[in-house]
Parts: C-alpha cells; sequence; structure tokens
C-alpha cells in the first residue's frame, strides 16, 4: 500500500450496531467481539457510548484492557460529563479516541436541540477542547450531516479542526442521501474548508434507503479516507454500511480505488458469525460476501464457466474472505487440547479452567449427538455458554414434547424459577408453540412474541438449529438466542435466554436522545 493511500476503517458494530432492537451485548460477548475485530486488523473499534449505562461503561473498559492492536473509541455526546466519562472508560486503552457530536441539521438544531447556531458552533468547539483534555485523538460528527446546510457545515468543521479534531465525521444519519449526492458533499467539504488538510474526512452512513455502502465508496472516491461500518450491515432501523461490502468492494477495484483498508479479509467470515451468532440476528442467503449463497452457483451456464475459469462468473476467491479456509472436523475423540486449540484459533480464550471445562462437558455433549463437528458449531456452542449465567432467574431443567397425527401436541415442561423447580404442561399448535405455552405458565413474563426465526448452523440432517427469539415487552424488546440439535429443545432455550434478559432491565441513554 505504499503508493497508495491508507482507508482507514471504523467498526461500529458494538456502539450502533448494538442499537438494533433487541441486539444488546454482555461485556464478555463485547470483548470477544472486539478480539475478532482486533485479529481483521480493524484500526479503530467503537466500543460503547460510556454514560449510556454502568454495564455500558464496563464493557468499553473491559474492551480498553483487552485491545491493544486497534484504537478504542468511545462515544460522547457534546456534553463535558459524557466526555469525562468517556475519557475515564478510554484509560486502560493502548491507544484511545473520544468520539463526539451534536446535530447541525435545521430540523434538528430547531426541534431537538432548540439552539441558534452559532450556539452549536460554541458547544462543539468546547466538547473537542474538552476531550483533547484526555486524548489527542479526538473525533468530531456533525449529527445529521446529510440534511445540514453546507455553508454551515463548513463553519462548524473548521472550528472543530482548529480546536484540536483529527478525524471529522460526515454522518448520514437518517440514510437521506444519495451516491453522487453524498460524494459531491465530501468533495466540497474537504476543497472549501481552509484547514481540512489538517483532519482526516470520514463518513457515517445508514442504510434506510439500501444506500449505506454506495454512499460510502461515493465519499471514499471524493477524498473520504475513513468508513464507519458495520459487521453484517447492522444497526438501528435499516442498518448501517457493512463493513465486509465496503472492504472488498474497495479490494476489488483497486483500478479504481487510490487507497486500500489494510484488513485481513480472510477474518471476515468469522467475525460475521460470531456477530450473528451473538446478536441472534441470522446473515440472509443472498447477502453480499458472508452469505451461503455468495458464492454457490446453481445456473448451469454459470457452473460450466466457474468450472473452466473461476473469474467468469467470480470477482473474487471465497478464500480471500474466509470461506472454505482452515476448516477442521472435530468429533467425540478429540481432546481437551485440540478443542482448545482450535477455538483459540477461532478467536476464544477461556479466562479460565473452569470456563473451559464447562465449554468441552458441552462439546462432548454434542459430540454425542452429532458425528462431526465444525467451527461454526463450536463458534455456536461458545456462544451458548456466555447465554447462561449462575444469576439467571429461569433455568432450564427438562422438556419431554409429544407430537403425533391427528392429535394436538403436548408440552411437559420443567423450570427452575427464582429458586424454585416448576412443572406445567400444556398443548399447542404445534410443539414449540406447546413449549412457549408451558414457559408461560411458569414465568408469567407479560411478554408479546415479535419474533421466532430458525437457522441451520451447519448442514446434514444432523445439524445444530439455531433459534431467535425477540419478545417485547412495554417498549423493551430483547433478542434470546439458543442452539441445539433438537429444534424444540433450541426454541425453549432461545425462549428462556429472553425471557432472563427481559427481566434484569438495565436503564440506558441512547446516544441521539437528551438535552444538550
Amino acid at each position: 500500500m505504499s503508493n497508495r493511500d491508507k482507508l482507514t476503517i471504523f467498526d461500529t458494530t458494538l456502539r450502533d450496531g448494538e442499537q438494533s432492537p433487541g441486539a444488546s451485548m454482555t461485556r464478555d460477548e463485547k470483548v470477544r467481539i472486539a478480539r475478532a475485530l482486533e485479529r481483521m486488523h480493524v484500526d479503530v473499534i467503537e466500543a460503547g457510548f460510556p454514560i449510556a449505562s454502568q454495564g455500558d461503561f464496563e464493557a468499553v473498559q473491559a474492551v480498553a484492557r483487552a485491545v491493544s492492536g486497534s484504537t478504542i473509541c468511545g462515544l460522547a455526546r457534546a456534553l463535558d460529563k459524557d466526555i469525562d466519562r468517556a475519557g475515564e472508560a478510554l484509560k486502560p486503552a493502548a491507544s484511545a479516541r473520544i468520539h463526539t457530536f451534536i446535530a447541525t441539521s435545521p430540523i434538528h438544531m430547531k426541534m431537538k436541540l432548540r439552539m441558534e447556531p452559532e450556539q452549536v458552533i460554541e458547544q462543539a468547539v468546547r466538547a473537542v477542547k474538552r476531550a483533547r483534555q484526555h486524548t489527542d485523538n479526538v473525533e468530531f460528527s456533525p449529527e445529521d450531516a446529510g440534511r445540514s446546510e453546507t455553508d454551515f457545515l463548513c463553519r462548524v468543521l473548521e472550528a472543530v479542526i482548529a480546536a484540536g479534531a483529527t478525524t471529522v465525521n460526515i454522518p448520514d444519519t437518517v440514510g437521506y442521501n444519495l451516491p453522487h449526492q453524498f460524494g459531491e458533499l465530501i468533495r466540497t467539504l474537504i476543497e472549501r474548508v481552509p484547514n481540512s488538510d489538517k483532519a482526516v474526512f470520514s463518513v457515517h452512513c445508514h442504510n434506510d434507503l439500501g444506500l449505506a455502502v454506495g454512499n460510502s465508496l461515493s465519499a471514499v472516491l471524493n477524498g473520504a479516507r475513513q468508513v464507519e461500518c458495520t459487521i453484517n450491515g447492522l444497526g438501528e432501523r435499516a442498518g448501517n454500511a457493512s463493513l465486509e461490502e465496503v472492504v472488498m468492494a474497495v479490494r476489488t477495484r483497486q483500478d479504481i480505488f487510490p487507497c486500500d483498508s489494510g484488513l485481513d479479509t480472510t477474518q471476515i467470515m468469522t467475525c460475521s458469525r460470531l456477530v450473528s451468532g451473538i446478536t441472534g440476528f441470522a446473515v440472509q442467503p443472498n447477502k453480499a460476501i458472508v452469505g451461503v449463497n455468495a458464492f454457490a452457483h446453481e445456473s448451469g451456464i454459470h457452473q460450466d464457466g466457474v468450472l473452466k475459469s473461476r473469474e467468469t462468473y467470480e470477482i473474487m476467491r471465497a478464500q480471500d474472505v474466509g470461506w472454505a479456509a482452515n476448516r477442521i472436523v472435530m468429533g467425540k475423540h478429540s481432546g481437551r487440547n485440540a478443542f482448545r486449540t482450535r477455538l483459540r484459533e477461532l478467536g476464544t480464550d477461556f479466562e479460565s479452567e473452569e470456563e473451559l471445562n464447562d465449554a468441552f462437558a458441552r462439546f462432548k455433549d454434542l459430540a454425542d449427538k452429532k458425528h462431526e463437528i465444525f467451527d461454526e458449531d463450536l463458534q455456536a456452542l461458545v456462544t451458548e455458554s456466555g447465554l447462561e449465567s449462575e444469576n439467571d432467574w429461569v433455568k432450564l431443567v427438562s422438556l419431554k414434547v409429544c407430537s403425533e397425527t391427528g392429535e394436538t401436541p403436548q408440552a411437559d415442561m420443567v423450570l427452575w424459577v427464582n429458586g424454585e423447580e416448576k412443572q406445567a404442561s400444556c398443548s399447542g399448535g404445534g410443539q414449540v408453540d406447546a413449549a412457549f405455552k408451558a414457559i408461560e405458565v411458569l414465568v408469567n413474563s407479560g411478554t408479546e412474541l415479535e419474533l421466532y426465526s430458525v437457522s441451520n448452523i451447519t448442514s446434514g440432517t444432523d445439524a445444530q438449529g439455531e433459534v431467535t427469539v425477540r419478545l417485547k415487552l412495554n417498549d423493551r424488546i430483547v433478542n434470546g438466542q439458543g442452539a441445539d440439535t433438537d429444534i424444540v429443545i433450541a426454541s425453549a432455550k432461545a425462549y428462556i435466554n429472553a425471557v432472563n434478559k427481559i427481566v434484569q432491565p438495565e436503564e440506558r441513554a441512547h446516544p441521539q436522545l437528551g438535552d444538550v
């Protein structure tokens, strides 16, 4: 890359991605994902919004301690309390960045902030100077820049760069822009801001019109040298720009782009599966780069062409993004050391022998049910281990279901509920419906089932089923996950996991809400 510009990849899966309804992650889950991102050589990891809650603060702090190969970033509104909280959380980081922001569009300034433009500029400058007291690496974002007035954006950016911002990020917060329009905006800002050469220009695009990646790439072609994105395009509403799509588009079209990222793209599939497993957000089969059909060919003409020469219908190699690379099959005769070693290669290190023993016991139990265990099974196994806690309010003891043609399915459920063993039997429209009704009889959560999704982790009739359940209680939404070779048991695990999350609510602030 010596003769090309460096394209900085800023991953916000742990912050903006987590704002997807039900996608909240625990501290340990965030650390696992952050380590996977570090192995992929992601430049900047936005680990969270430290002021949001004590849990968010501790998660950012834990990521800062665990990761040394990437810059760790914390988000903060343009408020002293936010910035100081972020600075405190980032203290353990080998390389830290504070990302502060304030809205600049007319509608946001008038309706949300209730501030005059001059007040916004003053607040932005104050925030950057405050952040500089904690770190020399400060990023500033004018929220809703995509609908802001260009003249005003120029004034704001000039002022914050002069105050010490080293990166200025132009977000299309509501996914409103079109690629040619957004690219022109970036080019105009770089040309008109007098001190634009003193900062890296970044973009953060949302996918409301399906244009997040297109807008990001257009911005890069017009001078942006940082892209903010997420694994699998995760994010609130329609999501964010997909990291894998941005990176591979730039890498594949080096005849067009004057820059490239330094990512190890062979880690993309590992990260994709990890994020999908932890959040419960399945990847659609036809998703670019990481979907199971991304490199599949059914058409006879396509198959014939690929067999003769891969380049006829494939513009990149599947192995370059981690498909079918280093795939090791394990089974019931595999030992503890092989198990530990393979998981370490997949990015999981156990904090204690107790954690290793628990995961290995689960592995042996799975090996008795399933002849061949693949990497995807191992990742699901570790994810499931992290879903259970000694402090869980509800635990599955046993489940028996009965179903036959012409008869109503029946589920006999035994749960451990708040320290007491309880039993219930319910009938339902199917085995899963009966199991869910039995759980509700015992826990009475009062929730609404908003989503029930099943996917296979690997191929074959003995494959584990991975189930996602989304529950809603008042305005709170959570996702629950479960995996098992028996889909009914996997479903019960997922429902119980969601119930345990929703009965232990944590008050969390949203970065785009609240008074400045």
